[in-house]
């Protein structure tokens, strides 16, 4: 059933009612019609089950026919920090991570990113535009925010204040397994900090060890910038028992 989000002041009592870019997709290209039955969500983990009862070039409008709460999200909290990757690899890490249940992306600025966007607004524009368009396919009850683009050192400080274990896969770790560090911890709140085409510099991990990250082994294998965020937060989400 076609999914849509929209603001908690597009719902009363009995109606909804669909604005903006949306209504073009409902009309040009899903074709539906009075009558079709839609699915809408507050972003708030509610979702209504909803009938088509008008449509116009700019509004369509739905009767309400029954609500719950959305069964997609998950108890465990995870805020991916990814070092810039190079192209438009971020579009996918974007895309696919909202898929596997992350709350939250922030791009970051490391030491090794060769990606150093001078318009760094509109491309987190256009993240959180994919971040709503994959929550809509995969059936979330919320659009996992992208967080404003930061330096390494603004996004140490954030993850270390708000997360309760922050976990740095690192090349050179050889000890500390992910395994290891999700099933001794007992938390679910947990950011991953996740390096560039270049990995983390030296120093970076050192400064990030200092404030009580955990840096992993994620095995013998070299991951792409792109592949270690995925694996990571599959593993995350199996580990705390979500999967």
């Amino acid at each position: 059933m076609p999914r849509f989000f929209v603001d908690k002041n597009q719902i009363t009592d009995s109606a909804v009612y669909i604005e903006g870019e949306d209504v073009k997709h409902i009309l040009r290209v899903l074709r539906l019609r009075e009558g079709d039955e839609i699915t809408v969500c507050d972003k708030f983990k509610t979702d209504y089950e909803c009938r088509i009862s008008d449509i116009a070039s700019d509004r369509v409008s739905a009767e309400i026919v029954s609500s719950g709460e959305n069964r997609a999200e998950s108890d465990i909290y995870i805020t991916l920090y990814q070092g810039m990757p190079k192209s438009d690899k971020m579009d996918y890490i974007v895309q696919k991570c909202v898929e596997l249940g992350v709350s939250k992306i922030v791009p970051v600025i490391t030491k090794r990113a060769v990606s150093r966007p001078n318009d760094a607004d509109k491309k987190v524009s256009r993240w959180q535009k994919i971040a709503e368009e994959a929550a809509k396919q995969c059936g979330r009850g919320v659009v996992p925010e992208i967080g404003k683009m930061l330096g390494f050192d603004e996004a140490l400080e954030e993850m270390c204040d708000e997360a309760a274990l922050a976990i740095m896969p690192y090349e050179c770790e050889s000890e500390n397994k992910l395994r290891t560090v999700l099933s001794s911890s007992g938390k679910n709140n947990i950011s991953i900090f996740i390096g560039p085409e270049g990995g983390f510099d030296d120093m970076e991990a050192a400064v990030a060890r200092n404030r009580g990250v955990k840096t992993v082994t994620l095995g013998p294998r070299i991951m792409r910038t792109e592949t270690a965020p995925l694996a990571v937060c599959a593993a995350v989400m199996y580990e705390l028992g979500d999967w």
